[in-house]
């Protein structure tokens, strides 16, 4: 038998042939099991293909409906999108018509009221600020008006790039592949036309505070010129009050700075005392890890876990971990001094700040305020 099947001999046992193998390898099961696995393997892989194709086909026809559906939807959504910019268009146009109006006429009540105070801006402008609210609201007016006029901008901007967006069709022109850009995260479309509406909503109150206050100048000229009295003995007193707190705050401030250096300088020190106590251990761990080194030369038996090769494993460790600690208040030393100095920095702008904010009070402020004008001249007479 293993004579005629020498294939199954043991390698070790096998004499070396001289000449052609007398028999082959397989038998004729071995052929015919090997057709049918082959026979097998062929049909799976053609059902498999078939399956795939079927589900292929099936899918390619699905996704090119939804395809066709979803850039049908998309274009209609865009036409409803042309729709409510040209909706919020009109609103805006009208609103800025609006605004331009009452922007005019409260110039001219502010011209008004400028020739009234034209001989009292000098000693009185610091009094004559919170009395004219018109000022502040007609700047307000003008602030709406830009809101609007640049939402309009936007819109007119999005209706062009919309009406671009709503021609496109698969046989356009310039379409092209942009990746990534549908993870683009613009805002909510809630959010779009609450925009503009509190953009109108609040030009309109504007306006509604705008026309009260222009019917209320012709009463405010004549009770300004008593106010005024009033407001500029009150000013005096508040300067003068204002004045002594701030060259206390300037003498604290100087007194916090002196601190600060003080302590500027003693952390600066510190840091120096801890790179040195740094460099004082390194010494010390390359002995220890010398020691430990040397000892890994011992021989045989002799290279042991004893006392001393502990007590030195124990010192290494305790080294790095003071070195590693030491470190650490280094660093938050060093984020000390950091915040020091800026404290430092904050605390010398400040001080110029005060002392300018002195000058401006004793020296400017109080220096025309050593006239006043008479109550005619107050209301606008001349």
């Amino acid at each position: 038998k293993w004579q005629r099947y020498p294939e199954c001999i043991s390698p070790s046992k096998r004499k070396p042939r001289l000449g052609p193998a007398l028999s082959t390898r397989y038998m004729p099961e071995d052929w015919f099991k090997s057709n049918r696995s082959n026979y097998r393997e062929s049909e799976s892989s053609r059902n498999s293909a078939e399956r795939l194709r079927r589900d292929t086909i099936r899918m390619i026809q699905d996704k090119d409906q939804m395809t066709r559906r979803t850039q049908d939807t998309t274009s209609k959504n865009i036409g409803e999108r042309l729709n409510d910019i040209s909706f919020w268009r009109s609103e805006l146009n009208h609103e800025i018509d609006n605004m331009v109006t009452e922007i005019s006429a409260l110039t001219d009540v502010k011209r008004r009221l400028e020739r009234a105070l034209a001989e009292t801006e000098g000693p009185l402008i610091s009094e004559a600020v919170h009395v004219i609210l018109f000022i502040i609201i007609l700047r307000s007016n003008r602030a709406a008006q830009h809101e609007l006029e640049r939402d309009l901008s936007d819109k007119v901007t999005a209706q062009r790039i919309d009406d671009r967006c709503h021609h496109l069709r698969n046989t356009s022109d310039g379409i092209s592949y942009y990746r990534g850009i549908d993870r683009m995260d613009p805002s909510l479309p809630d959010s779009w036309s609450k925009f503009t509406d509190d953009n109108i909503l609040h030009s309109q109150s504007e306006r509604a505070a705008s026309h009260k206050l222009r019917d209320e100048i012709e009463i405010l000229l004549n009770a300004t010129s008593n106010e005024m009295w009033d407001q500029f003995n009150s000013v005096n007193v508040s300067f003068t009050n204002r004045i002594a707190e701030m060259a206390d705050t300037k003498n604290n401030l100087q007194t916090h700075l002196a601190k600060t250096l003080q302590e500027i300088f003693q952390t600066e020190m510190l840091i120096e005392a801890l790179k040195k106590a740094i460099r004082d251990k390194e010494n010390p761990l390359k002995v220890a890890q010398t020691r430990l080194e040397e000892r890994s030369r011992r021989p045989n038996v002799e290279l042991c876990r004893d006392n001393p090769h502990h007590r030195l494993v124990t010192e290494v460790r305790e080294i790095e971990d003071t070195i590693h600690k030491l470190r650490e208040r280094l660093m938050e030393a060093e984020n000390t001094l950091q915040t020091l100095v800026k404290t430092k920095v904050a605390l010398e702008h400040d001080l110029s700040i005060k002392a300018n904010s002195l000058f401006l009070d004793q020296e400017k402020c109080m220096g025309t305020r050593k006239s006043f004008p008479s109550t005619p001249r107050l209301v606008g007479y001349t």
